[in-house]
Order: structure tokens, then sequence, then C-alpha cells
């Protein structure tokens, strides 16, 4: 059983291809079933708590606690922007009405996602770094670690019918993958 799982994990590490395909199987039948469960159904008004998982809230909280840290970090994350616009597709499933266009509005989304709080330190580096003491590089390096880390959450902890109040297709009822979809 352990040369087997190595096996599949070896499989999907070489194989990018291969991995993206697997997991796009192991995610379609909640996108069934969120499609399913909405329906014809508006979701309900767009709201955002800024970057999900309590990052803009832990955020708040610390620079709140510590005015020095407020002072210098601001209250919200710098990229707060990126995670707003990327709570809009995940509010309405991306707009799709078929299951296999809801996975790929997911996925477009959450690499938007990367990609600007990427962008965001690629295009404030050089003040960020005057700011913080630090090389433009390592801004660029934070903002990339921190993109990674957060395309690596929303990918995880971000999949439609999970119950999670961050989940792809908030703006609808919630949905379950143990009941028959219809589509």
């Amino acid at each position: 059983m352990r040369v087997r799982n190595l096996g599949v994990a070896l499989v999907l590490v070489a194989f990018p291809a291969a991995a993206q395909d697997f997991m796009r199987n192991i995610e379609l039948p909640a996108h069934r079933a969120l499609i399913a469960q909405r329906g014809d159904v508006d979701p309900i008004p767009f709201e955002t708590d800024g970057c999900s998982g309590g990052l803009s809230a832990s955020w708040r909280f610390v620079a709140e606690t510590f005015p020095k840290f407020r002072a210098l970090y601001e209250e919200h994350p710098p990229w707060e922007y990126c995670c707003v616009t990327h709570d809009r597709a995940y509010h309405n499933a991306g707009g799709a009405v078929h299951a296999e266009d809801s996975y790929d509005a997911r996925l477009s989304a959450d690499d938007a996602l990367r990609a600007c709080v990427k962008q965001h330190g690629e295009d404030n580096a050089v003040t960020y770094a005057e700011r913080y003491d630090m090389t433009p590089d390592q801004i660029r390096t934070a903002h990339s670690v921190t993109a990674e880390a957060m395309h690596a959450a929303v990918r995880l902890g971000g999949g439609p019918c999970s119950g999670l109040p961050w989940r792809w297709g908030f703006g609808y009822p919630g949905c379950s993958v143990f009941l028959p979809a219809r589509e």
C-alpha cells in the first residue's frame, strides 16, 4: 500500500498535467453538487472578509493592538484588494453554469489571486524596501512566498460544498456531495 501511494505521489509531482487532471476529477463532484443545488437562484448580496482564513482579521487585530505595527504595516494587508477580487469570483462561482466551467473558473480565480499578490510586491518593491529597511528582492520574495502560501490555502480549503464560509460559491446555499447531483 505504501509503495502504491508513493508511486501515485511521484507521478503527480513528476507530471503536473496528471496532477491537475487528478485534482479536477477529485473536485468535480463538488462542483456538480454546487451547480445542482444552486439551480437558477441568484446569489445573496456580496460581502467580503478581505483575505479569508483569518488573514485580514488577524492583521487588523495586530494593527489595533500594536500602534507601531499599524504605523509601519498599515491596518489591512496591503494586497487585500487582491483578496476582494478573488472573493467576488468565489461569491457567485465565477458565474459558471456547468460543473466543468465552475472548476476552471475557480482555478483561474486562484491563479489570479497568486499573480495579483506577486504583482503587488513587484509594483511596490522599491517603496516597501525603503519603508521596511529591506532590499527590493527581499520584498519580491516575501510577496512571492505569501502568494504561494495563499494559493495553496485557497486550493486546499476553498472548494465548493465544504461548508466553510469562504468556499467557492459562498453566495449560494450550502451544498453537499452526498446528495444526488443533477446537471
